[in-house]
């Protein structure tokens, strides 16, 4: 079913937002001119994300302006300003060159959204170092394969996580030299070190060595939903995309408070958690604890959130909760909120508009691009369940194989692959070690995304499955997206997932998963009804024919349903990696 767009009113809204005339910025973008806005390094002129996002604010007027507010699982405030940030991350810096840490190694962090990860990023940029961050909620073997993948050098964590999770593998690690633990006073051995006690004696004067755009800054292990991950390589040229999605997409302002729920173990949580935000020199909340509605909808009253940016996930599951809860809060400080991690159903985009007062921006990308490629903006139109526009700057286009070497640019309204113009500033330079795998990701000059899409004739895309996820029944090429949508459309379904369950007449059968909202109780009349219901929205070749309730969806952090493990369940296949499982061991 599509639904009606959404209109917006420029004229009412509290904020004008930065990108009015889409199609006049695009026209006469420039990475050229974004990379001549930068400061560069003031006596090298290099490019370094942490002088960018933190120094020039800290040797400027927003110095005593709070950067980061950290909220503890207990309510308790921890609050860095520019020149907090500054000066903490010289000493981690300062502390990484003591401990002859050189250009390029990597240094892990594995703790969360914890305060001394802010200090320690920036640090281990301004070393020239490479920062790697890991979900606290991974397991030993994870932890342990991405630690070797990775050539961990340094390792940032917690006496818990290093007990329990790092130390059984430790002499599996040789090129692993030093453990830092956030939460010690004294060090436990020559490797396991107390990170406080050495700040201690480690100076907050330090100036950036000469730092090249294309140099390595961040490593991230992504949490795709099938397959082993992969470590994408990121520069500190990046930080121009940053910069230009935190101005149009985000739409940051100077006075904004700015939330990003996102954990720092996959991409979002670094580029929009940490660099994008402080590029604009922006407020940051971040909050310790996981999601909880209550907690949620106080601290958007509390902090006087303006700019919110969250998951599906998260949003799905605020759904499932009574309406009136979020009526006893105050959101109205509220100007704008985005979402990403899984396409956003239609149902929730206007969800937001009933019920918190705003509808939800949804936006794509991934760890690959390094930042948002395509987006809904504050100033245009969304329509419900379309990813939006391209970026300005970005060449995003639908394109079909013609053959091993070449592909075709379809016309509007054509499904094919979803590909990107090589060459934006955030593109993810290698996967490291593995150079063959990088080099398969392109055709010429694009890179394959792997999602599959449209694209209308506004310019307008929309999402229909991965390549891999989408299902071959009676002919039809089915995108599970499209079905859990319509499913969603029912007043019973809070969630639904989809795959394509073997069939030896017509290939696959399409199999749903539905979780039903709360108060709603299964039964087969409910499921035959649901049943109908498919069939009445998207006609019998595409509708579910079997269904199933389930009370949760497997889905990794970062909000993506993984429904290679619902078919690996389905048909008592080996699960493989789960290492990014929402629900994995902690």
């Amino acid at each position: 079913m599509q639904f009606p767009p959404i209109k917006k009113n420029v004229e009412t809204m509290p904020v004008q937002p930065n990108l009015l005339d889409y199609e006049h910025t695009c026209a006469t973008f420039s990475w050229d001119e974004v990379r001549r806005s930068f400061d560069g390094l003031p006596e090298s002129g290099g490019l370094n994300i942490a002088h960018e996002a933190v120094d020039r604010h800290a040797d400027g007027p927003r110095r005593e302006h709070i950067a980061i507010r950290c909220l503890s699982k207990d309510n308790k405030i921890v609050e860095f300003t520019y020149g907090d940030l500054k000066e903490g991350s010289n000493r981690f810096a300062n502390l990484l060159n003591k401990l002859t840490v050189t250009k390029g190694e990597r240094v892990f962090w594995l703790a969360g959204r914890l305060p001394a990860l802010y200090p320690m990023f920036f640090g281990t940029l301004k070393n020239c170092n490479v920062f790697c961050p890991l979900f606290a909620a991974f397991g030993p073997e994870p932890i342990f394969q991405r630690l070797e993948r990775g050539d961990a050098r340094v390792l940032v964590t917690t006496e818990r996580q290093y007990n329990k999770k790092v130390a059984p593998h430790l002499p599996q690690l040789p090129a692993l030299k030093h453990v830092l633990l956030i939460d010690k006073e004294e060090d436990l051995n020559e490797q396991v070190l107390s990170l406080p006690r050495l700040l201690e004696t480690s100076s907050s004067l330090f100036t950036i060595p000469p730092t090249d755009p294309e140099d390595m800054a961040i490593l991230h292990f992504t949490s795709g939903t099938t397959g082993m991950p992969k470590g994408a390589v990121h520069v500190h040229n990046a930080v121009l995309t940053h910069a230009v999605t935190g101005k149009y997409v985000l739409d940051l302002h100077p006075e904004d408070i700015f939330w990003c729920t996102a954990d720092p173990g996959w991409v979002t949580g670094t580029s929009y958690g940490i660099i994008a935000p402080l590029l604009h020199g922006i407020t940051c909340i971040v909050d310790e604890a996981d999601f909880d509605a209550e907690r949620w909808y106080r601290i958007l009253q509390d902090q006087r959130v303006t700019v919110w940016y969250t998951a599906p996930t998260a949003i799905r599951m605020l759904m499932r909760t009574p309406p009136e809860q979020r009526q006893r809060y105050d959101l109205s400080a509220l100007r704008l909120i985005h979402s990403v991690g899984e396409p956003l159903n239609p149902e929730a985009v206007l969800w937001g508009k009933h019920v918190l007062g705003l509808p939800i921006h949804d936006n794509w990308w991934q760890t690959e691009t390094g930042g948002i490629m395509i987006a809904n903006y504050a100033a245009l139109e969304i329509r419900p369940g379309s990813m939006g526009r391209a970026l300005p700057g970005i060449e995003a286009a639908i394109v079909t194989r013609t053959s091993a070497h070449s592909v075709r640019v379809e016309e509007p309204d054509i499904k094919g692959d979803l590909a990107l113009r090589v060459g934006w500033p955030s593109m993810f330079r290698a996967y490291l070690h593995d150079e063959e795998r990088y080099r398969k990701c392109f055709i010429g000059e694009w890179y394959l995304t792997g999602d599959l899409a449209s694209r209308d004739k506004d310019g307008y895309y929309w999402f229909f499955g991965r390549a891999d996820d989408i299902i071959k029944t009676a002919g039809h090429m089915v995108g599970p997206f499209e079905v859990e949508s319509s499913l969603m459309e029912h007043k019973a379904v809070a969630e639904a997932g989809v795959i394509g369950k073997p069939d030896p007449v017509i290939g696959e059968v399409v199999k749903a998963f539905v979780v039903l909202k709360p108060g709603i109780k299964e039964s087969e009349d409910l499921r035959l009804e649901l049943i109908g219901f498919g069939r009445t929205r998207l006609g019998s070749a595409v509708a579910p024919r079997e269904l199933e309730f389930v009370g949760n969806l497997p889905k990794t952090r970062s909000g993506k349903i993984m429904r290679r493990l619902l078919k690996a369940q389905e048909l008592g296949l080996p699960i493989g990696d789960i290492s990014t499982l929402e629900e994995s061991e902690s």
